[in-house]
């Protein structure tokens, strides 16, 4: 058994670490939205991301359409359920996800 004094140290070594990881995951994460294709990501990729990705790639596709407007999350749940569908059936996997007809199902036609 270690010394109180040890797990305490080890403690706070730890407590330190991941606050200073703190900027590097941010960063991680700013990097995977600057690369994600958004909505000319093909659903061969778009299927085999998972699912925080997908919600990612889906809110920046929104976003675009959208004039840089954040989208709403049950506008976001919609696409993502409309371009599922669209990949999961699609002959062509290269097909980009903003090729899914939203219409109807995101706005009244």
């Amino acid at each position: 058994m270690r010394p109180r004094s040890s797990i305490s140290k080890l403690s706070l070594s730890l407590a330190v670490a991941a606050i200073a990881a703190g900027p590097f995951l941010s960063a991680c994460d700013q990097v995977k939205e600057a690369t994600n294709k958004g909505g000319d990501t093909p659903c061969n990729e778009y299927i085999g991301q998972d699912s925080d990705t997908q919600r990612t790639t889906v809110t920046k596709y929104l976003k675009s359409r959208n004039d840089g407007n954040d989208p709403s999350g049950t506008e976001v749940n919609s696409a993502m359920t409309a371009i599922d569908l669209l990949c999961r059936v699609q002959a062509n996997a290269k097909t980009p996800i903003k090729n899914a007809d939203l219409t109807g199902i995101l706005a009244p036609k």
